[in-house]
């Protein structure tokens, strides 16, 4: 499985958790289960990443908080663009992925899951981030 459909699974997954407001690991491994997901790397990605973004949670948020326009707030942002967010940042700050394709990644899967400005406002968030040097 290439990257980005491993990628596309883990945003899957955060937009579940968004939604059901649940972040717990039971959840995590349910979707696992439920996605007959049995590869060790395809895991081994999911639980980094949720795992991740659990334990860098307030940095995250406030790098979206801090990036937004300043008519924007956190609970303005759909659940799609929100879940899309965490994983680019995430990515971007705590993994040796090139910011270049987490963004691209991001938009890609904003593209196919978002509104039609979705990935318009990700690529906009995003490239405000790396400009501000939040970026590794």
């Amino acid at each position: 499985m290439k990257r980005s459909a491993i990628r596309e699974l883990a945003f899957k997954l955060l937009y579940s958790m968004e939604i059901q407001q649940d972040n717990s690991q039971e959840q995590i491994d349910l979707y696992i289960e439920n996605s007959d997901i049995t590869d060790e790397e395809i895991k081994t990605y999911i639980l980094n990443v949720t795992n991740g973004i659990k334990e860098h949670y307030e940095e995250i948020i406030n790098i979206i908080s801090n990036n937004l326009k300043q008519d924007w707030k956190l609970d303005r942002i759909s659940k799609i663009n929100l879940a899309i967010l965490k994983l680019s940042i995430y990515e971007i700050k705590y993994t040796d992925i090139p910011y270049k394709v987490a963004i691209n990644e991001a938009v890609e899967i904003a593209k196919k899951y978002g509104e039609e400005t979705s990935s318009t406002f990700i690529n906009g968030v995003l490239a405000n981030i790396v400009r501000e040097g939040a970026d590794k």
